[in-house]
């Protein structure tokens, strides 16, 4: 399973987030504790964020390599700072591709998404019947083969009909239920309280 972040509070770089603490998410990748299913979360990451004073859509960086790999977001991680952030490390459950359109943080207009978890069943079947429930914008819109993706694609549409944000991930948790269950940990920012 994957690890994941919220925050929405005040500025702070993503070093401050994200790196430097104890038990950062950087260090939840490297040796996460009590995770089960895999030792690492080595098979990419993700990080959005907002400045609302430029524009209200987030800025994203993600990559299918380890976080603990890439100096390139090491360097910028110091110095960019945001009120809204959302990040994750991944651990890609069987039978999903590494790769950079599978890995949250994933973002439509001023949205950003995450999952920890994964749909039971996605790949015999249940993946096709919630793609079945998309809009043509919203399905076409899909660019990896990520049960999170479609997920987000599925609140888009809610959000996209008026559905409050709590009640449109309220909603895709019991369409999941409905269909086959799973382990769904869903964050979704929006940069602002």
């Amino acid at each position: 399973m994957c690890r994941h972040l919220g925050y929405l509070g005040p500025p702070i770089t993503l070093d401050a987030l994200l790196l430097a603490p104890e038990h950062s998410l950087l260090d939840q990748a490297k040796a996460p504790r009590e995770q089960r299913a895999s030792s690492l979360n080595a098979d990419g990451f993700g990080v959005g964020w907002y400045d609302l004073d430029q524009r209200p859509e987030p800025a994203r960086y993600r990559t299918s390599r380890p976080m603990w790999s890439d100096r390139s977001f090491a360097s910028l991680a110091g110095i960019v700072s945001s009120t809204g952030v959302l990040a994750a490390v991944r651990s890609a459950s069987p039978g999903f591709p590494i790769e950079e359109t599978g890995n949250a943080p994933f973002t439509a207009g001023p949205w950003l998404f995450s999952l920890n978890g994964v749909v039971d069943g996605f790949h015999e079947g249940v993946g096709v019947a919630l793609k079945r429930r998309l809009s043509d914008r919203r399905l076409g819109g899909i660019e990896g083969s990520a049960d999170s993706e479609v997920l987000f694609a599925l609140a888009l549409d809610l959000l996209d009909a008026g559905t409050p944000a709590p009640d449109a991930l309220a909603s895709v948790v019991t369409t999941v239920k409905e269909l086959s269950g799973g382990r769904l940990n869903l964050l979704l920012h929006a940069g602002t309280a």
